[in-house]
Order: structure tokens, then sequence, then C-alpha cells
């Protein structure tokens, strides 16, 4: 398996970032100021013109987290692994947004910040679930081990996010059905529609820088250890000790007269 290649210049998903952040701004200026109350709940339904964006992309990047998972485990590719971890991250700090967004919706609203309701639920047990994934990749040191242990819990754990989606019809539930063109004001869907593509575009952007910092940490990782350079060998200079070198004189031997 190849460590990935990560990219040099990030300036596409910088570009992603700030469109996605310029949308977001437009979008929730328009539903603040521009787009008519909604008859039931009043002031209070503005809020999801962020709320319901923050919960599209959420799920879809936790989709993405599966489908790089199974791509990794069928092809051992290092750059499937950075976008699996990316995916995982940022889909989390997306769906505790949910949460805080959906808390603050309740309050005015069912008149209590958290309810056990079949909704809540499922999503808290999809958060805690990727949570997991991402503990799991921090205590595992190898990477190898890392890529198919956290792989295989992600998989596990997309398993309750068409169970999110889905709780609403399945079961009686305090949260609202999803809503369709068909059922909102033409005015509300402007602002929802330019919300949805900023907060795609920022998490798009935020997934690319993340996937780089992913992918240049397992290039560090997976990179043959430094070899040391070999010490330079000069000729050996033959050892002389002191007393080898003092031998006596000779002397001229005697004849006999």
């Amino acid at each position: 398996m190849r460590a990935p290649l990560p990219a040099q210049r990030p300036w596409l998903q910088l570009a992603l970032v700030a469109t996605g952040l310029a949308l977001l701004g437009s979008g929730t200026w328009i539903g603040l100021s521009r787009a008519p109350a909604e008859q039931h709940m009043g002031e209070v339904q503005r809020i999801m013109y962020v709320h319901v964006p923050t919960a599209w992309v959420a799920m879809l990047l936790l989709a993405v987290a599966f489908v790089s998972a199974l791509l990794f485990l069928l092809t051992r590719r290092w750059r499937f692994d950075a976008l699996h971890e990316a995916a995982v991250e940022v889909g989390v700090v997306l769906s505790c947004l949910l949460c805080v967004q959906g808390a603050i919706w309740a309050r005015p609203t069912w008149g209590v910040w958290w309810d056990w309701d079949p909704r809540l639920t499922t999503v808290a047990v999809m958060l805690f679930a990727f949570f997991g994934v991402l503990a799991l990749r921090h205590f595992v040191e190898d990477p190898v081990r890392r890529a198919v242990r956290s792989a295989l819990a992600t998989i596990l754990a997309f398993a309750d996010v068409p169970i999110v989606y889905f709780s609403v019809r399945w079961w009686s539930s305090l949260h609202q059905v999803q809503s369709t063109p068909a059922t909102m004001d033409a005015a509300m869907l402007l602002p929802l529609r330019l919300n949805g593509l900023g907060m795609l575009l920022l998490a798009t952007g935020l997934l690319l820088l993340r996937s780089r910092l992913a992918a240049r940490r397992l290039a560090l990782a997976l990179a043959p250890p430094p070899q040391e350079p070999a010490p330079h060998l000069s000729s050996p200079q033959p050892s002389t000790c002191a007393g080898a070198l003092r031998q006596p004189p000779l002397r001229p031997a005697r004849g006999r007269a």
C-alpha cells in the first residue's frame, strides 16, 4: 500500500470555504429579514434555515465516511483512509451543531431542551457511535490496524444513519416529518437552498483540507525510517607502543686478545 501524495496548494479548498461562508451569510440574512414567519411557530422557526442544512450535510458526510471506509477495505489505498478520517471528523462536528441547534429550537416549541424522542434518540446514538470511531483512531497507533478497525467500526456505526432519517416516519415522534417544496412557502425556499448550498461548499472545503492533513500524517507514518550515514573509514595506522620502539643500542663485539 502506498502512502497518498497530498496536494501542495489548498487554494481550491479555501475558495470553497470562503464561498460557502458567503452563501451561508446571505441565506441567513434573507431568512432572518426577508422570509415570512411560520404560521404556528412564529419567529423561532427561522432557526430552520441553519438547522436543516446542517442535518443534510452531516448525514451526507457520514455517508461519505461509510463509502470511503468500504473503498479502503476493498482497495487498501491510503487516500480512502485519509478521506474516511476527514469525513468522520467533519461529520461529527456538524452532528454536534445539529444537536445544539435542535435543543435551541425545542425549548420554545416543545417546552424542553431534550426529549428521548425517536428522532433525538437515534441522533444521539449516531453521534456517540461516530465519536467511538474517532476514539478508536486516536488510541490505535499502527496505521494499518487503525485504518482497518476504524473502517469496520464506521460501517457498523453507519447502520444508524438511515434509522435517523426514517425515524419520524416509522414511529410516533415530536419531531415533524420532513417538509417538501410543495408544503413550504416559496419565500422560505430561497434562504433554505442558499444555506444548503453554502453548508455543502463549506463542508466540502473543510473535508478536503482535513483529508490533506490526514494524507500528510499518513505519508510521514508510512515513510521508511531515515538511514544513518555510514561512518567514514580511514586507513588504519599501525599502533605502536613506546616500549617496543625503545631498543637497546647495538654494541660492537670485542674480540679476545
